[in-house]
């Protein structure tokens, strides 16, 4: 399989981490332990319009038109306008991709790397889907939601990616998708539901989301420990299965970073790189320090930083990992294709 593109589209608004601090709308030391400088913030575009844009831009970089697209998979996890509407559909249309078929995929903080699975498996089950396009979307606006505050451990960037898959790969693409592996673990899904009865409207329990609550209160009943051996178990499981899966062993001297999700830096620090310093030679990437947590879309943001970093050499191997509430946990291995 391969990814003919990848595009980052990141609004021009600034929210500076500082500026949070002294105005009282960030602690400071959960600033200290975040780690993120400034938040990517879109003032007037919404969510669906910065992966329209992303598209295009994903497009334009590549060999493909709009109308060679048989699937369009668009992934969110907050509000993305509208009431019982389609955001894919309404971006398949904008884009002219009037043969492909739209579809969303709601998977909370991982559903972009659901998202590109779901693509993936379709192109290579039919017959005749050779290109296929994957967008990402989040727009993190008050009052129903504090981009500093609504979480534990991340604070939320807006954002719109797009990655362009091609099977079979072409000479042109950049990069090959090696293997992706996701496993759950659905026992935790209550860490964002808390003990509140199912509601009979939108933010009818809190008129802000607010994971930090229904954390607290999950936590609370079941403790810590639960949690972090799993998401321990399963960051090894997800990258061992890959690696097995992509024919890389974990020492292979071809790899040459694992590329991590956007949280916050005390998470990844205590949580995810201590797990795969353990299991890989190769050092650990974080590059959301200037974007923060990017909803759905930290994958394909890794692989767009991948590109524009050139952290890869012909024939070197990146794995990238990611993770979202419910929990699921994903990694994809790729390879910087041989000119």
């Amino acid at each position: 399989m391969g990814i003919a593109s990848v595009a980052l589209w990141l609004p021009s608004g600034r929210d500076v981490a500082a500026d949070a601090v002294a105005e009282g709308r960030l602690e400071a030391r959960v600033a200290r332990d975040l780690g993120h400088r400034q938040l990517p913030v879109a003032e007037d575009v919404s969510a669906p319009d910065m992966a329209v844009r992303a598209a295009s831009e994903a497009l334009r970089r590549s060999d493909a038109v709009a109308g060679d697209l048989a699937l369009l998979c668009h992934s969110w996890m907050y509000y993305q306008g509208h009431d019982l509407w389609s955001p894919p559909h309404y971006i398949a249309d904008q884009l002219g991709a009037h043969a492909a078929l739209p579809v969303g995929v709601r998977q909370i903080c991982n559903g972009g790397a659901a998202a590109l699975e779901l693509a993936v498996a379709r192109m290579s089950l039919e017959t005749g889907v050779r290109h296929a396009l994957v967008t990402t979307a989040d727009r993190f606006v008050p009052p129903g939601f504090d981009r500093w505050r609504s979480d534990y451990g991340a604070a939320y960037g807006d954002a719109g990616t797009a990655v362009l898959l091609r099977q079979p790969a072409a000479a042109s693409d950049l990069l090959l998708l090696r293997s992706l592996h996701s496993a759950a673990a659905p026992q935790l899904e209550g860490m964002h539901r808390g003990t509140d009865p199912f509601a009979r409207l939108p933010r009818d329990a809190s008129p802000v989301v607010d994971m930090r609550r229904t954390k607290r209160l999950y936590l609370k009943d079941h403790g810590t420990d639960v949690f972090h051996k799993i998401n321990r178990d399963m960051i090894r499981h997800v990258l061992r299965r890959a690696l097995r899966d992509a024919g890389v062993r974990p020492d292979d001297p071809r790899i040459r970073l694992a590329v991590l999700p956007r949280l916050g830096a005390k998470v990844l620090g205590t949580a995810w790189t201590p797990v795969l310093g353990e299991l890989l030679p190769a050092p650990a990437a974080d590059w959301g320090t200037d974007t923060g947590h990017l909803g759905t879309g930290d994958l394909a943001a890794g692989l767009h930083d991948l590109l524009r970093r050139e952290a890869l050499r012909p024939g070197e191997v990146a794995v990238l990992l990611n993770a979202g509430a419910g929990f699921t946990w994903t990694c994809a291995v790729v390879e910087a294709a041989r000119r």
